[in-house]
């Protein structure tokens, strides 16, 4: 069980996150980059729409999980959710 728990826990850890903190980021990223890639599509369509969408988008992503991390330090031990899994 410790190994399962460790493909939980591992990575969100070793970005100073919880797994729930974690999971909440990716999900927040990952819309970001499906509305953003349906703006590319419709900008495919339509040139003159979306012109700049999904580069800012990707410039904002970029920035917010490289540039800004603002959880780069490992979470206290009682917020450890993962600890439960």
């Amino acid at each position: 069980m410790d190994g399962f728990r460790r493909l939980f826990v591992d990575h969100p850890k070793s970005v100073g996150e919880t797994y729930l903190q974690h999971m909440s980021s990716a999900f927040s990223f990952g819309w970001r980059m499906v509305l953003a890639g349906l703006a590319c599509l419709l900008h495919g369509i339509f040139p003159f729409c979306c012109v700049k969408t999904g580069s800012s988008t990707v410039r904002h992503l970029h920035d917010a999980m490289i540039t800004h991390r603002s959880r780069q330090r490992a979470a206290p031990e009682w917020l450890d959710h993962g600890a439960y899994i």
